[in-house]
């Protein structure tokens, strides 16, 4: 079965060639490019289903492609996995925050990186959470973005509006890694809240849901999830 169209900005051959051959034999058809010039021409003409990008380019970098990616109408709805080398904990973050959808880090496995990609594109695209009066439901979670109510088996869990707020936004888009940064632009226009406010509300989400619960899942240097 004819599987979507991927695009890989990386400016190594060998993990082109790498990548390119096990996705093909998944079915994907491969899209390349060196640079990240190179790589917004293509995805502009081709409309890829995602793009695979290294941080690490040379000219314009990954980070910069990503944001370029996010503001164009026309691929602002792909998705975007980036590679990162290990220790790369801020260039993560600022991937992250311009809309990237998830990361690998470098050296990695083709497996899961494979995985990543199924992941991202069965969650379809990341817009903005888009939740409005939707009511999203997760085992025995239950939260009404109508109601600004959260069930959780059956019985109503007492969230304040920021907290509430936060644990909305997480679910929405379940898998996808949140910085701190972008949860406080979720909550904007509430009382002044800093970074270091978000654990604190996630600690208290965690502790009102109940404590054997793992709906919230600490992504270490970067931010939060929500279990898939």
């Amino acid at each position: 079965m004819a599987k979507e169209t991927l695009l890989i900005i990386e400016d190594e051959r060998d993990i082109i060639e790498v990548i390119e051959y096990n996705f093909e034999r998944e079915g994907y058809t491969i899209l390349s490019a060196t640079n990240g010039e190179r790589g917004l021409e293509i995805a502009r003409s081709q409309q890829p289903a995602a793009v695979i990008l290294d941080l690490m380019l040379p000219g314009l970098d990954g980070i910069e492609v990503a944001r370029r990616l996010r503001q164009d109408p026309s691929t602002r709805e792909v998705a975007i996995i980036m590679l990162t080398a290990k220790g790369e904990e801020s260039d993560v973050i600022l991937g992250l925050g311009v809309g990237a959808d998830d990361y690998v880090t470098k050296p990695f496995k083709v497996k899961e990186l494979l995985a990543r990609v199924k992941a991202v594109l069965r969650r379809g695209p990341l817009v903005d959470d888009g939740s409005g009066g939707k009511r999203l439901e997760v085992g025995d979670l239950v939260i009404d973005n109508a109601k600004y109510q959260v069930l959780h088996k059956g019985k109503e869990v007492p969230l304040t509006l920021t907290e509430f707020k936060l644990l909305s936004a997480l679910a929405s888009v379940p898998g996808r890694v949140f910085t701190r940064d972008r949860l406080l632009e979720k909550i904007q226009g509430d009382a002044f809240i800093d970074e270091r406010n978000i654990d604190v509300h996630v600690r208290s989400i965690r502790k009102k849901l109940g404590d054997d619960t793992d709906y919230i899942v600490t992504v270490r240097g970067v931010g939060y999830k929500f279990k898939e």
